[in-house]
Parts: structure tokens; C-alpha cells; sequence
């Protein structure tokens, strides 16, 4: 690959791929229940109201309007909405996202567009973080490139919520992490770098607490290579200082009641676990048995890398099926470690070996062809072993070592946490995705070890690989149809947000002595952090008000008869006009 030629017009033309895949229909469907709780706590708005009471709960007052909603807010409003709506998780996130829409506006695209940004920012700072520590300008630009593409951060950069932020935010303190490292051997001043590395990593903790899993790889690292007392005092000491800091948010703010939160949740879970793991409002949640956890693990496992994204769902491809693909592709594999560093490879290896890749295909029970690339991936597997013995210096290995440990631990941490907790329900991509960047270098190393494979398996290689691209461009497809339950929640798409849709009715409809009625559904609370202070629902209310102007005075109110419609009553007919019919949970996400 001649990259290092054009480097900066390469890495333009991947930002400019990444930027563009990010954007498009980023603003398309309805915000889902996360962002719902992003919106009002980034405005110190408490969902379902209980730091509202003057607007909704004030005895004798049946109406209230925009004007009274949108109140100014305290920091201590910033915090209880904080508590209630994120278990006092993000609070970093949420402030970024309170100046960036005080600057640009409150919509949905404009809640989204900052993780569009820093999605995209995460991409060349891999650039920067692969050529500054592997050193090497093509490995870097690949890279870039499968991580411009991969499905994981295109779908999270749709989502008003704080993963790309702390995405972003980890890669970075692993890069100073280095930097750090470096300097501190070549005897270089590091001041400024602990510093900007003690704020990474308060940043990163107040994005998401499980960011810690990233700092625990870097602690790791520390005790396997670092050798310097002075050096480990100064980490100990930012260490230290940043925990301190932190804990002032756990002392005084949103997060003092995170524990007690997590606590809470863990023994609901585990009780849905036991008693119904099917149909028990938070989705399947099974005990954690070493069966149930690496079951639900495999996809985890097998979607952090591009080449395998989608080969570790069991339940659809069929155990099987996948064990009948993994054995003639270990086959496949061993017959590439014979042949794979011979310049005189025999005739017969090539149709060998494609027969291995597909002679399984009228043994599975159902025809696809991600099971062609199940059976490459032990090639893969092997090219990567290769790559890391063969075509890395002694002093790139530590390096290495770094980037397989953050490959590893944050979904490790997930599956050990599952043990301790008694059940599955935290076994998610989302919170073992900083992982992603450090894996879209270790396939980058496959694919580069690839190229200068022998022909023979070069060619067939690079055409499982274009059909795993077929495959990953199908996702993306559904990702942005909205389609892709795994990363968007959801079986069937998402229309317009109703909410948006109504508020934008009511400006252009709404007439002095009118009144705009909002569904109140019953509520239940599971405990005091859910509770509020009207036994029905006022959701919809406060999801419409906040696109309506802030110092408009229409008159609303709650409607407890009814349960789906938005109405608008016209003061001088009483005639009653449906903004939007919900219609249950269907439009309500």
C-alpha cells in the first residue's frame, strides 16, 4: 500500500467517509427512551416531574404553559435530574451537551450532531495513536479506515448518549498514557502531560463510570513493564488527585446515590433472573451460569471485530452449524500455516483450500454465507499470531501487550460482574466498546499480513473478505433503516419524533383560549429514585414542552381519562382537534 505517499490526502478522504457515514440519517427517527432522559436531564428537567412541582403539582392549579416549564433550573436541579434519570452516571456528558445546545439550539439533531463529532474525531485520533506508537503510516491509515467504517460507532454516533464522547475520551488517555511513558525514558519534561492525562482521566470517569476498565488495562501495563519508583509515585499521585476529585461528585453530587442505585438493580435483576427471565419488562435476563454468560458473551466477543461482526449469534447461525464451519476452517488454517511463508506453494493448495472454506455448505441445516466466513475466521486468527510474531519489533511488543489487554478487559469486567451479580442483564456491547479502537488496529495488522500472503490464499482471502464487507454493509443498511435491533433497540423502525412533530402543530395551530390536553397514563415506581409526586404519567407533557418556546404562554393541562392522544380543544368551539394519537407504546419508543 502506497499510503505514506499521500498520507494527508488519504486521511482526508477517510474523515471525510467517517463524517459522511456518521451524518446521514442521523436526525431521520424519534429519539428512544435513553435519549428521552438525555434531553431533560442535560436541561435539569427531572422526567415525570418531581423537581417541578410549582408547574405541575400545585394544588388548585389545573393549567400550566411552556413559560412555567421552562423555569430557570439550579445546579442542584442539574443533579436531581441527574440522580433519578442516569443513576448520577455522565455528568460530564451532560454538560457538554447543556453548552453545546445553548449555542446551537434543543432538537434532536442538534442533541446527536456532538456524538457525529466526536465519532469522527475518534477516528483520526486513531490515526495519530496507531503512527505515533506503532510507527507505521499505512497500518495507521488502515486503521483509520475500518474504524470509519465499523458498524459499532456508526450506530452510536445516531444516539443522543454518552459513548462516543467517552470513546473518544479513553483512546486519548491511553495515547497520553504512552506519551507519558515515552518521555518520561527519553528523561523529558511530562508536567503538562500529567495534567492533561489526571483531566482525561476525570473526564473519562464522568462520561461513564465504566471508562475505569480502560485505566485498570493501563495499571496492568504499569506493573508488567514499568520499573521506575519515581515514575509509579507521580502516576499514583495523579491517581490519586483524580479519585479525589471524583469523589466529589459521589460525595456531594448525582453520584452518591449510584451505589445504593446499582445495589437496587442488581437484586431486581437477579430476581427477574430467577423467577422470569423471559417476560419481565427489561428483556431476556438469565442466571449467570458459565453456559448462559458465555452464550451471551459470543456476540460480544465476535462483533469487536469487523471480520467476525455477526458471526457470534448462536441462536440464529445454529451451534451446529458453526462448529461444523470452525472445523473445516481449522483445517483450512492448518493447511495455511504450512504454506503460508513458501514462495513454491503447490498447484493443488489453493483448490484445497477453498474446498475446506466451502465444502460444509450442504451440511448446514440453512444456507448463508456468513458461515464461509466462520470457516476463514481460524485463517484469520492465524494471520493474526503471525503478524504480531513476525512483523513487530521488540520494542513495539509492550505496545501490543497494552492494546490486547484493552481488547479484552472491558468485556471481561462485564462477564465477571455478571458472576458476582447472579445474572446476564449487563452483558452489552455498548459498555465494553471502548475496546473498538484497539481492535480496528489488530484487524488492521490482519489485513496487512494478508497482502503479502502467497497468491493462493491471498486471492481467496481477500474474497471472504469482500464477502464479510457485503455482510457489514448490509448491517449498516439496517442500522440506518433503523432495523438492527442489536444496536438500535428496536425490531421495526422508528418514524418522526412525535413529540417534535406535536409541539411544531401547536405553534402554528394554537389560538388564544385554546387548550392543549396531554395523556396522563397511570405510573408504578419500583423505588424512592423512581418516584414522584403524581400518581400519572406527565411524560408526554414534558417530551412536547421541550420544543415549545420558552416564554410561550398556552394554556395546557393533564387529561387522566385517556391514555394515547394529544388534543388540542379550540376555545371558541370546543371542538377537539388530535395532534397525534400514541396509540400505547407504539409511537412512545
Amino acid at each position: 500500500m502506497q499510503f505514506s505517499k499521500n498520507r494527508t490526502l488519504w486521511l482526508t478522504l477517510i474523515l471525510l467517509l467517517a463524517f459522511g457515514l456518521r451524518l446521514y440519517r442521523s436526525g431521520t427517527y424519534g429519539i428512544y427512551l435513553d435519549e428521552k432522559y438525555t434531553m431533560v436531564i442535560s436541561q435539569g428537567i427531572v422526567m415525570e416531574g418531581s423537581n417541578q412541582h410549582d408547574v405541575f403539582f400545585t394544588p388548585g392549579k389545573t393549567y400550566f404553559t411552556p413559560a412555567e416549564f421552562w423555569s430557570p433550573k439550579t445546579i442542584q436541579d442539574f443533579i436531581e435530574a441527574n440522580i433519578r434519570g442516569d443513576i448520577g452516571n455522565s455528568p460530564a456528558y451532560y454538560a457538554v451537551l447543556w453548552g453545546w445546545m445553548k449555542v446551537f439550539g434543543l432538537s434532536d439533531f442538534s442533541a446527536r450532531f456532538p456524538s457525529v463529532l466526536f465519532s469522527t474525531l475518534l477516528v483520526g485520533l486513531v490515526y495519530i495513536f496507531v503512527r505515533r506508537h506503532f510507527r507505521s503510516e499505512s497500518l495507521a491509515l488502515l486503521s483509520a479506515l475500518i474504524a470509519a467504517v465499523e458498524p459499532f460507532f456508526i450506530a452510536y454516533s445516531h444516539m443522543a448518549r454518552n459513548y462516543s464522547f467517552s470513546f473518544f475520551l479513553t483512546l486519548l488517555a491511553t495515547h497520553l498514557f504512552l506519551l507519558l511513558l515515552e518521555r518520561a525514558r527519553n528523561q523529558q519534561r511530562v508536567g503538562g502531560l500529567f495534567v492533561a492525562y489526571g483531566l482525561t482521566f476525570v473526564l473519562s470517569l464522568l462520561s461513564h463510570y465504566l471508562t475505569i476498565t480502560v485505566f485498570l488495562c493501563h495499571g496492568i501495563y504499569m506493573l508488567l513493564y514499568v520499573r521506575k519508583p519515581r515514575l509509579w509515585l507521580s502516576f499514583s499521585v495523579v491517581a490519586l488527585i483524580g479519585v479525589a476529585v471524583v469523589s466529589l461528585w459521589f460525595i456531594y453530587g448525582g453520584g452518591k446515590y449510584t451505589f445504593q442505585t446499582l445495589a437496587y438493580q442488581a437484586q431486581v435483576y437477579r430476581q427477574a433472573a430467577l423467577t422470569n427471565p423471559y417476560n419481565n419488562g427489561f428483556g431476556i435476563i438469565l442466571p449467570a451460569t458459565i453456559l448462559t454468560v458465555g452464550e451471551r458473551s459470543l456476540p460480544i466477543w465476535a462483533d469487536l471485530f469487523i471480520l467476525s461482526n455477526g458471526l457470534g449469534q448462536a441462536d440464529a447461525l445454529g451451534v451446529r452449524n458453526l462448529l461444523v464451519a470452525l472445523g473445516f476452517g481449522l483445517a483450512a488454517g492448518w493447511l495455511l500455516s504450512r504454506y503460508v511463508g513458501r514462495t513454491d506453494v503447490p498447484g493443488w493448495v489453493a483448490p484445497v483450500y477453498v474446498a475446506l472454506l466451502l465444502i460444509g455448505l450442504p451440511l448446514y441445516t440453512v444456507m448463508k454465507p456468513q458461515y464461509v466466513v466462520v470457516a476463514a475466521l481460524p485463517s484469520f486468527a492465524y494471520l493474526l499470531y503471525r503478524a504480531l510474531r513476525e512483523d513487530t519489533t521488540r520494542e513495539q511488543r509492550p505496545f501490543l501487550v497494552l492494546v490486547t489487554l484493552l481488547a479484552a478487559v472491558p468485556t471481561l469486567f462485564l462477564l465477571l460482574m455478571s458472576f458476582r451479580n447472579g445474572h446476564t442483564y449487563g452483558i452489552t456491547q455498548r459498555y465494553s466498546g471502548f475496546s473498538f479502537p484497539y481492535t480496528a488496529l489488530l484487524v488492521a495488522l490482519i489485513l496487512q499480513r494478508m497482502a503479502r500472503l502467497p497468491i493462493a490464499f491471498r486471492v481467496v482471502l481477500v474474497g471472504v473478505t469482500f464477502l464479510q464487507g457485503v455482510l457489514v454493509a448490509q448491517l449498516l443498511n439496517r442500522i440506518y433503516d433503523d432495523s438492527a435491533p442489536k444496536y438500535t433497540y428496536f425490531g421495526r423502525p422508528r418514524g418522526p419524533n412525535p413529540h417534535y412533530l406535536v409541539a411544531q402543530k401547536i405553534r402554528n395551530q394554537y389560538a388564544p383560549g385554546d387548550t392543549v390536553l396531554y395523556p396522563s397514563v397511570p405510573l408504578s415506581f419500583r423505588d424512592e429514585v423512581e418516584k414522584t409526586y403524581w400518581p400519572y404519567s406527565i411524560q408526554d407533557a414534558q417530551l412536547t414542552n421541550l420544543y415549545l418556546p420558552k416564554d410561550a404562554t398556552y394554556l395546557q393541562r393533564l387529561d387522566t381519562t385517556q391514555t394515547d392522544r394529544i388534543i388540542l380543544v379550540k376555545g371558541r368551539t370546543g371542538e377537539k382537534i388530535t395532534l397525534f394519537d400514541l396509540d400505547g407504546k407504539t409511537h412512545r419508543y
